[in-house]
């Protein structure tokens, strides 16, 4: 190989090695490298071929200028003079062009050396706009990656390729407890530039996340079979997912679910033990609600469509297990019906209660109004609830529950 031709095989083998960039891709680019060192030296490139062979890697520089009458000549970097040019070629006569290969050597050590840097620059943001756009078109899939370091407010993952993903504590689980070197699946939520650099988010929080693990699980919902009309979750603690089959011979709860519980075990353990509800969706708004407030058995229901609220009436032990553990079961069958539900303890005609507006001589009525805004209505539907359950359903200080329950228990004793 002639000194003239440059092997760029050779001279960037590393960015071959360690950039994630195809062959045309990276000739490319060096050869807007290589115009660039030509307009710096002769003032333009309109003149020069720059010739890349992406098969061997090889890379010639052609230069061509007119021959001109001796002092006719305007711009030395097209024109050369008749006098000059007879010195490089005998046969030259004026009209004639003049083609010369341009040396690597030619530019100088400098020039070369400014060049190379401009090339590892040029890379490295190419490679760049490779990784957001891989990940742009990945929004929504799930992703599995390595710990590589943890901090207080967030973890980086690598993937497979060793590109850094955030998983950000607020979209953790509250249970994850991570360390270096763990595996980590996550569902990617975000993906920005953040000062040239991709930012790439992934979650295990959101309702996607819980969605492409029943896709992975459940063969009839990746395969179109059940469709997921909605997911509803308080991550870690409960979730809500309505299925639906459009196939009468398929129960689209019992395939999520699986045999004793096959399929749907390996998604909770994920999940950090969180408790999921599968509900077979349905039109019939009254049935939906229902279904969406298991385990809890409803004795009625009343509608309104127009505030968009339902009130269900329970039995008095059916109560607790509509609200669920910190309220979270009556929240979710809101989110998913998109219905504001108020809950009321149906009174046993054979059991003794009292309208808690009975009280309003002894407590604030703002206060007994936050207990009817939560459907507590009578003395024992309050009392039906810890302190506990009382505090988080409502706006209520502990010490102004207890003393609520205090007055309360006295009516009865």
């Amino acid at each position: 190989m002639s000194t003239t031709s440059i092997n760029l095989i050779d001279s960037f083998q590393e960015f071959k090695d360690f950039k994630n960039i195809d062959r045309p891709t990276m000739m490319s680019v060096l050869e807007d490298v290589f115009r660039s060192m030509i307009r710096k030296k002769y003032g333009t490139d309109e003149n020069c071929d720059v010739i890349v062979n992406t098969d061997n890697g090889d890379l010639e520089i052609w230069r061509t200028r007119t021959v001109v009458e001796d002092g006719f000549s305007e711009d030395d970097d097209l024109e050369i003079e008749l006098a000059e040019a007879l010195t490089l070629d005998a046969d030259l006569e004026v009209g004639d062009e003049y083609v010369e290969q341009i040396t690597l050597e030619s530019f100088g050590r400098r020039a070369i050396l400014a060049a190379r840097q401009t090339l590892v620059s040029k890379i490295l943001e190419l490679e760049k706009d490779e990784i957001f756009k891989k990940y742009k078109d990945r929004v929504g899939e799930i992703v599995t990656g390595e710990v590589y370091q943890v901090w207080k407010k967030e973890t980086l993952v690598l993937d497979d390729e060793g590109n850094e993903l955030l998983l950000p504590k607020s979209e953790q689980i509250p249970a994850d407890y991570f360390k270096k070197g763990d595996n980590v699946k996550a569902v990617v939520s975000k993906v920005d530039m953040m000062n040239s650099n991709p930012k790439i988010i992934i979650s295990r929080t959101a309702p996607e996340f819980l969605q492409r693990l029943f896709e992975l699980e459940v063969p009839e919902i990746f395969d179109g079979l059940i469709t997921i009309k909605k997911i509803v979750r308080e991550p870690g603690e409960r979730a809500k997912v309505a299925v639906e089959s459009y196939d009468d011979r398929i129960d689209p709860v019992g395939a999520c679910v699986g045999m004793k519980g096959s399929r749907i075990h390996g998604i909770v353990r994920e999940l950090k033990n969180e408790n999921i509800d599968v509900i077979n969706y349905t039109n019939n708004l009254q049935l939906y609600i229902q279904r969406a407030l298991s385990p809890a058995k409803i004795t009625s229901i009343k509608l309104d469509d127009d505030k968009k609220t339902a009130a269900v009436y329970l039995k008095p032990d059916q109560v607790s297990l509509a609200i669920g553990r910190g309220g979270h079961n009556i929240k979710l069958a809101g989110k998913l019906t998109g219905y504001e539900i108020d809950v009321y303890r149906e009174a046993d005609e054979h059991e003794e209660d009292v309208d808690i507006e009975e009280f309003s001589d002894e407590i604030d009525s703002w206060i007994l109004d936050e207990f009817k805004r939560i459907g507590l209505d009578t003395a024992k539907s309050v009392l039906a609830l810890t302190v506990g359950e009382l505090v988080k359903r409502t706006d209520l200080e502990e010490e102004t529950v207890k003393e609520v329950l205090s007055i309360l228990n006295a009516e009865f004793e």
